[in-house]
């Protein structure tokens, strides 16, 4: 079940609300929430929750016999054992196939007869709540975060059902307090109902038409696409991968609000930024800061020799485009990204800070669009040949971008390009103190703009979830 759908909207949506109304303590509110993400979860996966329930109940009691060591070895024995089971999780649901096709290549080159295994079930989200999982038996370990002795709270953190399957990936240190004590301020409600409607109207306005356009031409024959056809293609999903995944960051943090969390944000108009750093100090926060926190600082960070600190940045974004899916595309595109993190740091940044404003942007944003034909391409052969049409390599195209055009989606591509820069946040702040007027004009707009999302939602049969790989 995902958020822009009419189940969760006009079913799961208000029993929740409702439910956590009239349940006055924080343990039933949390017992209720539990009941309800795994029922949350078990709508879409079935029998797969149980993998979720091995993975709660393997890494709260792990955490308490790392808390309980009788010394410093066994505490980091048990803490390897502990990350050993859940990346084995990982391993086997998410990359089995993916290894077993490439050893099968290696094995046709030497004539070794090929392994045989039946496709297997990737269960959705499973990245998040492992490494959910993991963060938490890190923190534990390393003294930073008290253990948690009820496997029910544990089981929440891991389960809560605004990020569990999309993110932003929470850290049990920043829910904690939140899950022993909380209250549904007034004013934090109606910030978490605002929220939940951008976040609805984002991804039913903006990503959904946008990424309708980018699959048809992502989809046409590559060698027959004109360069602007290949351009719109690439720029209508980097706007449909943005503002779908910012929209389920938005609708979780505005139902963490309407349920009393706290969750921190996890974009920061990311196609603002002047070079590819600051480009992941703005794009999936949670996730970059948990590759920093978890794998780059324990490597060695920056605090080591020049050549280890670029080892470092490209081993970490090696493994966060595997994270993201078993393909060699996303490894490319997660290479590319280190790569030109490395060349960065190495002093490129420095020359690109003497450029004009527009072209720091400019490299950025080709670096980024460049990167995501790698994520989005079938196969690294499709990624080629798209580039080479973005190129104008194609000798004879007979697709083009005028045969997409509208006035509808030339109007979505103009509001993705607005709102994809904090128009909304400026306005608001100026608006700020301007009377009551204001805020029911406010209001307004709100009601209008989610009865149009709704409108659009009900009458469309163009809603993917494009986090299935994830």
């Amino acid at each position: 079940m995902v958020f822009s759908s009419t189940t969760f909207l006009f079913v799961l949506l208000p029993i929740v609300l409702l439910g956590h109304a009239l349940l006055r303590t924080t343990s039933g509110r949390n017992v209720f929430l539990l009941i309800i993400s795994l029922l949350f979860y078990a709508w879409g996966e079935g029998p797969f929750v149980l993998v979720m329930l091995a993975a709660i109940l393997v890494n709260h009691f792990a955490a308490l016999g790392i808390e309980r060591a009788p010394d410093a070895k066994t505490k980091k024995r048990r803490m390897a054992y502990t990350i050993a089971f859940d990346l084995g999780l990982l391993v086997v649901f998410k990359y089995a196939n993916f290894i077993v096709d490439n050893l099968n290549i290696a094995f046709q080159t030497r004539s070794i007869k090929p392994l045989y295994i039946a496709e297997v079930h990737l269960p959705i989200g499973i990245s998040f709540f492992i490494f959910q999982s993991i963060s938490y038996v890190l923190d534990v370990y390393r003294g930073d975060t008290e253990v948690q002795r009820k496997v029910a709270r544990t089981a929440l953190y891991i389960t809560l059902f605004p990020q569990l399957i999309a993110g932003p990936i929470v850290r049990y240190t920043d829910v904690a307090a939140q899950m022993k004590e909380r209250r549904v301020q007034r004013d934090a409600f109606a910030e978490g109902v605002q929220r939940f409607i951008i976040g609805l109207a984002k991804k039913i306005l903006l990503a959904d038409p946008l990424g309708y356009i980018a699959d048809q031409l992502f989809g046409a024959p590559v060698g027959a696409l004109g360069a602007d056809a290949a351009w719109l293609g690439v720029v209508c999903y980097a706007f449909q991968i943005y503002f779908d995944f910012s929209a389920y960051s938005d609708m979780a943090i505005g139902l963490g609000k309407m349920l009393g969390f706290q969750f921190l944000e996890n974009f920061n108009y990311p196609y603002l930024a002047a070079s590819v750093r600051e480009f992941w100090q703005r794009w999936h926060i949670s996730l970059s800061t948990w590759f920093r926190d978890y794998l780059y600082i324990p490597l060695g960070g920056s605090r080591v020799t020049a050549r280890r600190t670029y080892f470092n940045l490209v081993i970490v974004f090696f493994l966060c485009g595997l994270w993201h899916g078993a393909s060699w595309n996303f490894v490319a595109w997660g290479l590319l990204h280190g790569l030109f993190l490395a060349l960065e740091r190495a002093g490129l940044d420095r020359w690109i800070q003497r450029l004009p404003v527009v072209l720091r942007h400019g490299y950025t944003l080709f670096v980024v669009l460049v990167g995501w034909v790698l994520f989005r391409a079938e196969d690294g052969t499709h990624a080629w040949q798209y580039l080479q049409a973005m190129a104008g390599l194609n000798a004879a195209p007979t697709y083009y971008a005028a045969f997409y055009f509208d006035p509808e989606i030339l109007l979505t591509l103009l509001a993705a390009a607005m709102f994809s820069m904090p128009l909304y946040p400026v306005l608001e702040r100026r608006l700020s103190g301007q009377g009551a007027w204001v805020e029911g004009l406010r209001l307004l707009a709100l009601l209008v703009l989610f009865a149009f999302s709704i409108s659009t939602l009900v009458n469309s049969t163009y809603n993917p979830f494009i986090y299935f790989r994830f």
